[in-house]
Protein backbone atom coordinates (compact mmCIF):
# COMPACT_ATOMS: atom_id res chain seq x y z
CA UNK A 1 0.00 0.00 0.00
CA UNK A 2 1.36 3.39 -0.96
CA UNK A 3 0.93 6.68 0.80
CA UNK A 4 -1.27 7.85 -2.05
CA UNK A 5 -3.79 5.23 -1.11
CA UNK A 6 -4.07 6.38 2.48
CA UNK A 7 -3.62 10.15 2.30
CA UNK A 8 -7.09 11.22 1.08
CA UNK A 9 -9.20 11.40 4.23
CA UNK A 10 -6.66 9.43 6.25
CA UNK A 11 -8.36 6.16 5.28
CA UNK A 12 -5.81 3.85 6.81
CA UNK A 13 -6.33 0.69 8.80
CA UNK A 14 -3.95 -1.33 10.89
CA UNK A 15 -6.34 -3.83 12.38
CA UNK A 16 -5.75 -6.02 15.40
CA UNK A 17 -2.39 -4.55 16.37
CA UNK A 18 -3.22 -2.66 19.60
CA UNK A 19 -2.12 -4.79 22.54
CA UNK A 20 -4.56 -5.21 25.40
CA UNK A 21 -1.70 -4.97 27.86
CA UNK A 22 -0.81 -1.49 26.60
CA UNK A 23 -4.27 -0.10 27.35
CA UNK A 24 -4.49 -1.83 30.74
CA UNK A 25 -1.08 -0.43 31.74
CA UNK A 26 -2.19 3.06 30.74
CA UNK A 27 -5.33 2.59 32.80
CA UNK A 28 -3.29 1.51 35.85
CA UNK A 29 -1.21 4.68 35.49
CA UNK A 30 -4.42 6.70 35.32
CA UNK A 31 -5.79 4.94 38.41
CA UNK A 32 -2.64 5.68 40.40
CA UNK A 33 -2.80 9.34 39.38
CA UNK A 34 -6.47 9.59 40.31
CA UNK A 35 -5.90 8.02 43.73
CA UNK A 36 -3.00 10.39 44.45
CA UNK A 37 -5.11 13.39 43.42
CA UNK A 38 -8.05 12.26 45.57
CA UNK A 39 -5.82 11.74 48.61
CA UNK A 40 -3.73 14.90 48.22
CA UNK A 41 -6.46 17.42 47.39
CA UNK A 42 -8.15 17.53 50.84
CA UNK A 43 -4.82 17.95 52.66
CA UNK A 44 -3.01 20.40 50.39
CA UNK A 45 -5.90 22.45 49.03
CA UNK A 46 -8.39 22.24 51.91
CA UNK A 47 -11.15 20.98 49.63
CA UNK A 48 -13.97 18.56 50.34
CA UNK A 49 -14.29 15.85 47.71
CA UNK A 50 -17.22 13.44 47.25
CA UNK A 51 -15.11 10.44 48.22
CA UNK A 52 -17.92 7.94 47.72
CA UNK A 53 -18.72 9.05 44.18
CA UNK A 54 -15.04 9.17 43.26
CA UNK A 55 -14.42 5.73 44.75
CA UNK A 56 -17.14 4.30 42.49
CA UNK A 57 -15.34 5.54 39.36
CA UNK A 58 -11.88 4.45 40.48
CA UNK A 59 -13.21 1.10 41.70
CA UNK A 60 -14.86 0.48 38.33
CA UNK A 61 -11.52 0.98 36.57
CA UNK A 62 -9.73 -1.31 39.01
CA UNK A 63 -12.41 -3.99 38.65
CA UNK A 64 -12.27 -3.80 34.86
CA UNK A 65 -8.49 -4.14 34.79
CA UNK A 66 -8.54 -7.11 37.16
CA UNK A 67 -11.30 -8.81 35.17
CA UNK A 68 -9.43 -8.28 31.91
CA UNK A 69 -6.23 -9.69 33.42
CA UNK A 70 -8.07 -12.82 34.55
CA UNK A 71 -10.07 -13.41 31.37
CA UNK A 72 -7.74 -12.49 28.51
CA UNK A 73 -4.08 -13.33 27.85
CA UNK A 74 -1.60 -10.50 28.28
CA UNK A 75 -0.49 -10.66 24.64
CA UNK A 76 -4.01 -10.37 23.21
CA UNK A 77 -4.33 -7.88 20.38
CA UNK A 78 -7.55 -5.91 20.18
CA UNK A 79 -9.71 -5.43 17.13
CA UNK A 80 -10.63 -1.85 16.31
CA UNK A 81 -14.07 -2.00 17.93
CA UNK A 82 -12.66 -3.66 21.07
CA UNK A 83 -10.02 -0.97 21.51
CA UNK A 84 -12.65 1.70 20.91
CA UNK A 85 -14.83 0.25 23.69
CA UNK A 86 -11.86 0.29 26.06
CA UNK A 87 -11.16 3.94 25.29
CA UNK A 88 -14.87 4.73 25.53
CA UNK A 89 -14.91 3.36 29.08
CA UNK A 90 -11.86 5.43 30.00
CA UNK A 91 -13.47 8.55 28.56
CA UNK A 92 -16.74 7.96 30.42
CA UNK A 93 -14.93 7.27 33.69
CA UNK A 94 -12.82 10.41 33.40
CA UNK A 95 -15.77 12.62 32.47
CA UNK A 96 -17.73 11.24 35.44
CA UNK A 97 -14.87 12.01 37.83
CA UNK A 98 -14.55 15.54 36.49
CA UNK A 99 -18.30 16.10 36.71
CA UNK A 100 -18.40 15.19 40.41
CA UNK A 101 -15.28 17.22 41.21
CA UNK A 102 -16.05 20.68 39.92
CA UNK A 103 -16.57 20.31 36.18
CA UNK A 104 -14.47 22.72 34.13
CA UNK A 105 -13.17 24.34 37.30
CA UNK A 106 -11.15 21.15 37.75
CA UNK A 107 -7.79 21.61 35.98
CA UNK A 108 -7.61 17.87 35.28
CA UNK A 109 -10.51 18.27 32.84
CA UNK A 110 -7.86 18.67 30.15
CA UNK A 111 -7.12 14.92 30.41
CA UNK A 112 -10.32 14.04 28.53
CA UNK A 113 -8.37 14.54 25.30
CA UNK A 114 -6.16 11.50 26.05
CA UNK A 115 -8.54 8.76 24.79
CA UNK A 116 -9.14 10.66 21.54
CA UNK A 117 -5.41 11.13 20.99
CA UNK A 118 -4.76 7.41 21.52
CA UNK A 119 -7.59 6.55 19.14
CA UNK A 120 -6.24 8.90 16.47
CA UNK A 121 -2.83 7.25 16.56
CA UNK A 122 -4.02 3.64 16.72
CA UNK A 123 -7.59 3.12 15.50
CA UNK A 124 -9.63 3.65 12.35
CA UNK A 125 -10.82 7.09 11.35
CA UNK A 126 -14.48 6.36 12.12
CA UNK A 127 -13.62 5.33 15.69
CA UNK A 128 -11.61 8.50 16.21
CA UNK A 129 -14.39 10.69 14.81
CA UNK A 130 -16.92 8.99 17.10
CA UNK A 131 -14.77 9.40 20.22
CA UNK A 132 -13.87 12.97 19.29
CA UNK A 133 -17.49 13.98 18.75
CA UNK A 134 -18.54 12.29 21.98
CA UNK A 135 -15.73 14.03 23.88
CA UNK A 136 -16.87 17.44 22.65
CA UNK A 137 -20.47 16.69 23.67
CA UNK A 138 -19.49 15.42 27.12
CA UNK A 139 -17.19 18.37 27.82
CA UNK A 140 -20.00 20.71 26.82
CA UNK A 141 -22.38 18.82 29.12
CA UNK A 142 -20.13 19.01 32.20
CA UNK A 143 -19.78 22.75 31.62
CA UNK A 144 -23.40 22.99 32.79
CA UNK A 145 -23.98 19.79 34.79
CA UNK A 146 -21.44 19.22 37.55
CA UNK A 147 -21.00 19.06 41.30
CA UNK A 148 -19.20 22.20 42.56
CA UNK A 149 -16.13 21.86 44.73
CA UNK A 150 -16.20 23.24 48.26
CA UNK A 151 -13.45 24.23 50.64
CA UNK A 152 -13.39 22.87 54.17
CA UNK A 153 -14.58 26.30 55.32
CA UNK A 154 -17.80 25.78 53.34
CA UNK A 155 -16.99 28.29 50.61
CA UNK A 156 -17.72 27.16 47.07
CA UNK A 157 -15.01 27.20 44.41
CA UNK A 158 -16.26 29.49 41.68
CA UNK A 159 -14.37 30.63 38.61
CA UNK A 160 -15.24 33.53 36.29
CA UNK A 161 -17.52 32.59 33.42
CA UNK A 162 -14.99 33.94 30.93
CA UNK A 163 -12.37 31.57 32.31
CA UNK A 164 -14.67 28.56 32.05
CA UNK A 165 -15.62 29.46 28.46
CA UNK A 166 -11.95 29.85 27.57
CA UNK A 167 -11.09 26.54 29.21
CA UNK A 168 -13.94 24.85 27.32
CA UNK A 169 -12.64 26.28 24.04
CA UNK A 170 -9.10 25.17 24.92
CA UNK A 171 -10.25 21.59 25.53
CA UNK A 172 -12.27 21.47 22.31
CA UNK A 173 -9.42 22.98 20.29
CA UNK A 174 -6.89 20.64 21.89
CA UNK A 175 -9.09 17.63 21.17
CA UNK A 176 -9.42 18.47 17.48
CA UNK A 177 -5.81 19.56 16.99
CA UNK A 178 -4.19 16.62 18.76
CA UNK A 179 -6.51 14.14 17.04
CA UNK A 180 -5.67 15.49 13.58
CA UNK A 181 -1.97 15.82 14.37
CA UNK A 182 -1.68 12.33 15.87
CA UNK A 183 -3.62 10.86 12.96
CA UNK A 184 -1.39 12.51 10.38
CA UNK A 185 1.82 11.44 12.10
CA UNK A 186 0.55 7.87 12.56
CA UNK A 187 -0.47 7.62 8.89
CA UNK A 188 2.92 8.87 7.72
CA UNK A 189 4.78 6.49 10.01
CA UNK A 190 2.70 3.52 8.87
CA UNK A 191 3.12 4.45 5.22
CA UNK A 192 6.89 4.64 5.73
CA UNK A 193 6.81 1.31 7.53
CA UNK A 194 4.91 -0.29 4.66
CA UNK A 195 7.34 1.18 2.13
CA UNK A 196 10.27 -0.19 4.11
CA UNK A 197 8.60 -3.59 4.32
CA UNK A 198 8.00 -3.60 0.56
CA UNK A 199 11.65 -2.70 -0.06
CA UNK A 200 12.80 -5.46 2.27
CA UNK A 201 10.58 -7.98 0.49
CA UNK A 202 11.93 -6.89 -2.89
CA UNK A 203 15.52 -7.14 -1.66
CA UNK A 204 14.83 -10.55 -0.14
CA UNK A 205 13.35 -11.75 -3.41
CA UNK A 206 16.30 -10.35 -5.35
CA UNK A 207 18.66 -12.11 -2.95
CA UNK A 208 16.82 -15.39 -3.46
CA UNK A 209 17.01 -14.94 -7.22
CA UNK A 210 20.72 -14.20 -6.95
CA UNK A 211 21.21 -17.31 -4.84
CA UNK A 212 19.19 -19.31 -7.34
CA UNK A 213 21.33 -17.94 -10.16
CA UNK A 214 24.42 -19.12 -8.32
CA UNK A 215 22.93 -22.56 -7.82
CA UNK A 216 21.97 -22.73 -11.50
CA UNK A 217 25.46 -21.65 -12.56
CA UNK A 218 27.02 -24.26 -10.31
CA UNK A 219 24.64 -26.90 -11.60
CA UNK A 220 25.38 -25.95 -15.20
CA UNK A 221 29.09 -26.13 -14.49
CA UNK A 222 28.84 -29.50 -12.78
CA UNK A 223 26.47 -30.96 -15.36
CA UNK A 224 28.32 -29.53 -18.34
CA UNK A 225 30.81 -32.40 -18.59
CA UNK A 226 28.25 -35.24 -18.15
CA UNK A 227 25.90 -33.65 -20.68
CA UNK A 228 28.74 -33.15 -23.15
CA UNK A 229 29.77 -36.78 -22.68
CA UNK A 230 26.20 -37.98 -23.19
CA UNK A 231 25.88 -35.86 -26.33
CA UNK A 232 29.22 -37.14 -27.68
CA UNK A 233 28.37 -40.78 -27.03
CA UNK A 234 24.90 -40.30 -28.51
CA UNK A 235 26.46 -38.81 -31.67
CA UNK A 236 28.80 -41.78 -32.01
CA UNK A 237 25.92 -44.21 -31.52
CA UNK A 238 23.93 -42.44 -34.23
CA UNK A 239 26.82 -42.95 -36.66
CA UNK A 240 27.36 -46.58 -35.65
CA UNK A 241 23.68 -47.47 -35.78
CA UNK A 242 23.30 -46.48 -39.41
CA UNK A 243 20.61 -48.65 -40.92
CA UNK A 244 19.08 -49.58 -37.55
CA UNK A 245 16.36 -46.98 -37.52
CA UNK A 246 14.79 -47.93 -34.18
CA UNK A 247 18.03 -47.84 -32.22
CA UNK A 248 19.26 -44.79 -34.11
CA UNK A 249 16.08 -42.89 -33.20
CA UNK A 250 16.68 -43.73 -29.54
CA UNK A 251 20.21 -42.35 -29.78
CA UNK A 252 18.92 -39.18 -31.46
CA UNK A 253 16.36 -38.82 -28.66
CA UNK A 254 19.11 -39.10 -26.05
CA UNK A 255 21.14 -36.36 -27.79
CA UNK A 256 18.05 -34.13 -28.11
CA UNK A 257 17.25 -34.52 -24.43
CA UNK A 258 20.83 -33.65 -23.50
CA UNK A 259 20.53 -30.47 -25.58
CA UNK A 260 17.24 -29.73 -23.85
CA UNK A 261 18.83 -30.06 -20.41
CA UNK A 262 21.54 -27.60 -21.46
CA UNK A 263 18.95 -25.11 -22.74
CA UNK A 264 16.88 -25.43 -19.56
CA UNK A 265 19.89 -24.61 -17.39
CA UNK A 266 20.66 -21.55 -19.50
CA UNK A 267 17.05 -20.33 -19.45
CA UNK A 268 16.86 -20.70 -15.66
CA UNK A 269 19.76 -18.29 -15.29
CA UNK A 270 18.19 -15.77 -17.68
CA UNK A 271 14.77 -16.02 -15.95
CA UNK A 272 16.33 -15.14 -12.61
CA UNK A 273 18.00 -12.04 -14.05
CA UNK A 274 14.93 -10.89 -15.98
CA UNK A 275 12.35 -11.47 -13.21
CA UNK A 276 9.09 -9.83 -14.27
CA UNK A 277 8.13 -9.21 -10.65
CA UNK A 278 11.01 -6.76 -10.36
CA UNK A 279 10.48 -5.18 -13.79
CA UNK A 280 6.71 -4.62 -13.94
CA UNK A 281 4.02 -2.99 -11.81
CA UNK A 282 0.24 -2.50 -12.16
CA UNK A 283 -0.69 0.63 -14.10
CA UNK A 284 -2.80 2.02 -11.23
CA UNK A 285 0.19 1.73 -8.87
CA UNK A 286 2.40 3.67 -11.29
CA UNK A 287 -0.29 6.36 -11.69
CA UNK A 288 -0.73 6.69 -7.92
CA UNK A 289 3.00 7.05 -7.37
CA UNK A 290 3.18 9.73 -10.08
CA UNK A 291 0.24 11.66 -8.59
CA UNK A 292 1.41 11.43 -4.97
CA UNK A 293 3.45 14.69 -4.90
CA UNK A 294 0.43 16.66 -6.16
CA UNK A 295 -2.21 15.45 -3.68
CA UNK A 296 -1.71 18.40 -1.31
CA UNK A 297 -2.39 21.12 -3.90
CA UNK A 298 -6.09 21.49 -3.15
CA UNK A 299 -7.35 19.54 -6.14
CA UNK A 300 -9.29 16.29 -6.07
CA UNK A 301 -7.35 13.47 -7.73
CA UNK A 302 -9.56 10.71 -9.11
CA UNK A 303 -7.96 7.40 -10.05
Amino acid sequence: MTYAEVHPGFRYVHGDWVRLRTLTMLRWVSIVGQVIALLATPYYFDMVLPVGLCAVAVGASVALNIAISLIFPANKRLADHEAMLMLLFDLAQMVYLIAVTGGLSNPFALLVIVPVTISASALELKSTVFLGGLTIQLVTAIAFIYKPLRFTSGAMLSLPVQFEIGYWLAIITGTVFLAVYSRRIAVEMRAMSDALLAAQMALAREQKLTDLGGVVAAAAHELGTPLATIKLVAGELIDELEGQDSLQDDAKLIRAQADRCRDILRSMGRAGKDDLYMRQAPLIAVVREAAEPHLNRGKSVIF
